[in-house]
């Protein structure tokens, strides 16, 4: 992967062999991130190279991104509603399905209102710069983020972008999932006079797998009178007894002031997100959101899609049963193997390694052996925690695990990862 920007650059061409001569380096150096073409539909398993792989590098937790039941619902979209608006929402932009949609993701999270938007890295920056770069009446004002460290790319990017354009925003970064860290700055704060204070984590972490303490969260969010903001894209579908993420899993439902989340993992897999919580807000966000004024309507054959897969979840609870059981599967039987992995429960297995070439070496030759899994390394995760991060789905028979695991045994004995 490409980490830095080339220096000495006095001319457009200068700038292209600089980067070219990064590029080079990092495949030297084997942090260069490779695209491997997926020859066909995603699954459970997919073909490469004209050779079928299980897929484990999907955030496809439930099988729904090419599941029967979506598909036709998205080619019945596309018939009864068209490919596409060509608009914004509040130009033209606007069909019964979108608001369908929202008033069942809001119902879906218990929550008064939701509002869609391209992704959820967009409702994430979205978020940020509308509600705090914005008066509210006020002339002069203070507000304040305290936000996880290793929270996803989009909330940093919101924050970012937040105190660029409201620079009286401080942001907090606290140490992950520290919550004693977390309550000293909420005490020491309570006197400054923040107008606005917002706690921002994700629900479930994706490097990681593991969840952010909610219970706590909620209570310290209450105390000092600051917004909890959780994003819920590796959490929805894939966290709580019905799917409902992390606020069901850790029993504080309804009690989260604002989540954020995506149709794009395992709600289908396609694209779109939604930001749903109280309806002043979001009628505030429908207003004052620059990515929601001026982005395209999310497509009518993905709005079907994802009302149908939220019909499904609501049905019954049986392809989040099936992803829990191989998830606790194959966290089993890859320790069992003397891999280290983190601990968890979520469907995001962390097979810790080290070294960016060991990961990118591992997952070359699983990919012979029939497993599609990709290495992360610095700057994705910390300086020596590469990993390879295996994502289980309900798409997967036993027999696809056991594939997997085979070939992790092989492939790691054969590099010295396990003995």
């Amino acid at each position: 992967m490409v980490t830095s920007t080339p220096e000495s650059i006095k001319s457009v061409k200068d700038l292209y062999a600089a980067l070219g001569k990064e590029v080079s380096s990092a495949k030297q150096n084997k942090t260069y991130k490779y695209e491997v073409p997926i020859e066909g539909e995603q699954n459970g398993v997919v073909t490469v190279g004209g050779k079928s792989a299980v897929m484990l590098a999907s955030n496809n937790y439930l099988g729904l991104a090419n599941h029967p039941r979506i598909k036709e619902a998205a080619k019945s979209g596309l018939e009864r509603w068209g490919f596409g608006m060509a608009s914004v929402r509040f130009l033209c932009g606007t069909q019964p399905i979108h608001t369908q949609l929202e008033q069942k993701i809001a119902e879906f999270f218990g929550c008064e209102d939701a509002i869609l938007h391209s992704s959820c890295f967009a409702a994430n920056e979205a978020f940020f710069t509308a509600l705090l770069s914005h008066g509210l009446g006020q002339q002069d004002y203070k507000d304040v983020i305290y936000s996880d460290q290793l929270n996803h790319a989009s909330i940093i990017d919101g924050v970012r972008l937040c105190r660029i354009v409201a620079k009286s925003t401080d942001s907090r970064p606290y140490p992950h999932n520290q919550i004693a860290t977390l309550k000293q700055w909420l005490e020491e704060d309570d006197g400054k006079g923040y107008r606005i204070k917002v706690i921002a984590t994700d629900g479930v972490f994706s490097m990681e797998g593991d969840l952010a303490p909610l219970k706590e969260l909620v209570d310290l969010a209450s105390k000092h009178n600051a917004l909890l903001f959780v994003d819920e894209s590796h959490a929805t579908g894939a966290v709580g007894e019905t799917g409902r993420g992390t606020p069901e899993a850790l029993g504080v439902q309804g009690k989260v002031d604002v989540i954020s989340g995506t149709l794009g993992k395992a709600l289908g897999g396609a694209a779109g997100g939604f930001i749903t919580g109280k309806q002043e807000l979001i009628e505030f966000l429908r207003q004052k959101s620059r990515p929601y004024t001026f982005s395209n309507t999310v497509p009518p054959p993905i709005v079907c899609a994802a009302l149908e897969a939220f019909k499904m979840l609501e049905e019954d609870n049986s392809l989040v049963l099936k992803l829990n059981e191989n998830t606790q599967y194959f966290r089993k039987e890859i320790k069992r193997l003397g891999f280290t992995i983190l601990e968890g429960v979520h469907p995001i297995v962390p097979v810790m390694l080290g070294e960016a070439a060991i990961a990118m070496d591992m997952s070359r030759d699983l990919l012979e052996h029939g497993v599609y899994v990709k290495g992360l390394w610095y700057p994705v995760v910390p300086q020596g925690e590469a990993r390879l991060r295996a994502q289980i789905s309900a798409a997967h028979s036993i027999n696809d695990l056991d594939l997997c695991l085979t070939a992790f045994e092989k492939v790691g004995k054969k590099l010295g990862v396990i003995s």
